[in-house]
């Protein structure tokens, strides 16, 4: 069995608001027995992008489990690599491959530098088919970038997620040892289905954005903050478990 913890969103900007809700969530995954297989945080980890933020979130982010990142529209891919990666800060796109004993995790850098919606590049396309055409299918692929290439039916999110979506489709499609595709940005709960594959989204640490149906502000500071545990068992079954820490 491969678990996966998930968050996403912490948008930490220094302040005590963002800042305690990340030590809840983060807190929360330090102390719980385990064993958790890997923590992904799906970006927006900074609010500015500064090197101080990826300073507290390097420190909020030790923990007993590996931890895998990828960068959010909030991010700043420079600064990021640097200050989590403790790579040059290079401003090309942040593609990476990381390989645990039960799975391997595609993350994909989705971002466009100085706007909030998101496309995956034809050069990251591209480096994502090869990715997944060098795995031979012994272990499950989780395929990760931070916009949905989806409408959640949220009107704040839906008009900056992830657009040119037909050709991800197409390299899936290629490629069926990939279980799952896992994103944030959207700040709500939220599962679904792209190319056939489940599209599972975090919730937001540090804030959540509510349907209008229910009456509550587009972006809600409110609501508890939450995480998700993605369970893959022995037959490749995925079940996600959601769970907000009020």
């Amino acid at each position: 069995m491969t678990v996966i913890a998930h968050v996403s969103d912490l948008h930490l900007d220094l302040g005590e608001r963002a800042t305690e809700r990340a030590r809840k969530v983060l807190g929360y995954l330090r102390e719980i027995p385990g064993p958790v297989d890997a923590v992904l945080v799906s970006g927006d980890i900074a609010d500015h992008g500064t090197d101080e933020e990826y300073a507290q979130a390097r420190e909020l982010l030790d923990l007993p489990w590996p931890v895998l990142v990828l960068p959010g529209n909030h991010d700043r891919r420079g600064p990021f690599r640097a200050g989590l990666l403790d790579g040059e800060p290079e401003d090309d796109e942040l593609n990476q491959v990381v390989r645990t004993p039960g799975a391997v995790f595609v993350l994909c850098d989705s971002t466009i530098p100085g706007k909030d919606e998101g496309v995956l590049a034809e050069t990251t396309l591209d480096w994502l088919d090869r990715a997944l055409a060098a795995e031979d299918g012994t272990l499950p692929v989780f395929v990760c970038f931070h916009h949905p290439p989806v409408d959640l039916h949220t009107p704040h999110v839906d008009r900056v997620r992830q657009f040119g979506e037909d050709r991800l489709a197409e390299v899936l499609g290629r490629h069926p040892h990939v279980v799952a595709l896992l994103c944030g940005h959207a700040h709500v709960a939220a599962a679904t289905t792209f190319a056939g594959l489940p599209l599972l989204v975090a919730p937001g640490v540090a804030s959540t954005v509510p349907l209008p149906l229910e009456g509550r502000p587009v972006v809600d500071f409110e609501l508890a903050p939450a995480l998700a545990f993605h369970v893959l068992d022995g037959d490749r079954r995925l079940v996600t478990h959601y769970r907000a820490l009020g």
